[in-house]
């Protein structure tokens, strides 16, 4: 895509849901980001499951690598 259409494309996105919600449970980006990346295997509920745990322990990429 070039420039101009992303920015058409992110801005009839905006304009039909102005606020998105998600059912992924994150407490930062990095979380989101994490949770975003597991989601494309499994389900949000399944994702939860998962990260709740880990984010314990592991929400940062310093803990990750730790």
């Amino acid at each position: 895509m070039k420039p101009a259409q992303i920015e058409t494309f992110f801005a009839t996105l905006q304009a039909a849901h102005p606020h998105p919600q998600t059912e992924l449970e994150y407490a930062s980006v990095f979380e989101l980001l994490a949770a975003v990346l597991l989601s494309a295997q499994a389900t949000d509920a399944g994702v939860n499951k998962a990260t709740r745990r880990l984010f314990v322990v592991a929400n940062t990429p310093q803990k990750i690598l730790d």
